[in-house]
């Protein structure tokens, strides 16, 4: 059985970003490739931002325990998940990448 990580109430999702984020600036800052993330997240940026825009207008997603502070017409946690995703990704790419 999972934890229950709502006793965060409207931060539980906040939260659950703030946790992957760390740990995907930790593994950039150990591969050296925070620069090149960067560049990676920010051309990736507007494409998630369309997406995630459409599909939460269409009804796709229902997000319940996220704080309700909203930034361009989406809530402030999936402009944090569209940063977070790419940098843990690229954060293992990169790792796994430069272990030798």
């Amino acid at each position: 059985m999972l934890p229950n990580i709502g006793v965060f109430g409207r931060f539980t999702y906040f939260v659950t970003e703030v946790v992957f984020g760390s740990a995907a600036l930790g593994l950039l800052w150990r591969a050296d490739a925070l620069r090149s993330a960067a560049r990676t997240i920010a051309v990736l940026y507007p494409i998630a931002y369309v997406w995630d825009w459409y599909t939460l207008k269409v009804g796709v997603f229902d997000i319940k325990l996220r704080t309700g502070v909203d930034l361009l017409g989406i809530p402030i946690e999936e402009h944090i998940f569209m940063v977070v995703v790419p940098a843990f990704v690229l954060g293992l790419h990169e790792t796994l990448r430069n272990r030798d």
